[in-house]
């Protein structure tokens, strides 16, 4: 794909999130601890699932594949964002823009059918207990995360040839801190109707996809749930469960906000991206995580571990 046909435009100027002029310092501190929060909690999961046999479940196998897209998602924008929050140019190529979008949708969109995969597990573990080693095979979770990994690709590959196949005539001044469908598109000088409609039927049937089933797995394992007897029981499975639906609604909502309205508003489109982007990540882990006593086990040897051999 040729993508640099018919555009005179070589650069974008990203000039941040609308309203928030004199405010520079502010944001970068909340952006570089939001960011470090991301890297300190997202880690650690990792270093703790890594060398830990009685991790490798399928459970922990999605938990740690989502830790890695917990990491890189942020990592897409959050660098950039925070060196012109600097003082630095606010600029940046044209093809690092396309890239920029195509990886803001690739993991956002393999992070959305990531949840989807771990509700299923989820519901697995409660309805079927006895079969869920036979059902959630190695194979199996292999084959869903590749699966995962795969659609998304398709996703931001048709997202970003349908903007950046289009022609950008001189005006260059992205409205957000990001290259991103709704701000990027009105630059174009020619006809957008198409590549707005294709967006936005390509967000609304990812999002269906992902709602779906994930909505037939909360029933089933709530349904399953209230059939436990012990009351210990029936907590443990209603935390679990809760942690991961409150991780999904805080990742849907922002990718409804943002990308299933009629109307754009580019101040509420940079907040919502904030909170889909950098906030979402970084509360993850100490949402269901860092609360489960097996990775807390697992990471307290693994600092033993390593206190241990720096004394010898």
């Amino acid at each position: 794909m040729k993508m640099r046909n018919h555009t005179s435009v070589t650069e974008f100027l990203l000039m941040g999130i609308p309203h928030t002029k004199g405010l520079e310092n502010v944001l970068f501190v909340l952006f570089l601890a939001f960011y470090l929060l991301t890297l300190r909690g997202n880690l650690p999961i990792l270093l703790a699932i890594l060398p830990s046999s009685n991790l490798y479940t399928p459970t922990y196998f999605f938990l740690g594949n989502l830790s890695v897209f917990d990491i890189f998602f942020p990592s897409v924008t959050s660098p950039k964002m925070m060196l012109y929050l600097m003082g630095q140019s606010h600029t940046i190529s044209y093809q690092g823009c396309a890239c920029q979008l195509f990886f803001y949708h690739f993991l956002g969109c393999t992070e959305c059918f990531l949840y989807t995969v771990m509700a299923y597990d989820r519901s697995m573990a409660v309805c079927h207990p006895l079969q869920y080693t036979v059902i959630m095979s190695h194979q199996v979770c292999t084959v869903l995360t590749l699966a995962t990994w795969l659609g998304a690709s398709l996703h931001a590959s048709v997202l970003m040839f349908l903007v950046f196949n289009l022609p950008f005539c001189g005006f260059n001044e992205v409205n957000d801190f990001l290259c991103d469908i709704p701000v990027v598109l009105p630059l174009a000088c020619a006809d957008t109707s198409l590549a707005h409609m294709v967006s936005f039927i390509n967000a609304g049937i990812v999002a269906l996809a992902c709602f779906l089933p994930n909505l037939t797995s909360y029933i089933c394992t709530v349904t399953s749930i209230s059939k436990i007897r012990s009351s210990e029981g029936r907590r443990r499975a209603f935390s679990t469960c809760s942690a991961l639906e409150t991780s999904i609604l805080l990742f849907y909502g922002p990718v409804i906000l943002i990308y299933l309205r009629p109307a754009s508003s580019p101040w509420l489109d940079s907040v919502v991206e904030v909170l889909n982007n950098i906030v979402t990540s970084s509360l993850n882990p100490l949402l269901y995580t860092l609360r489960n006593k097996d990775v807390k086990l697992a990471l307290r040897k693994v600092l033993i571990q390593g206190v241990g051999s720096g004394v010898e």
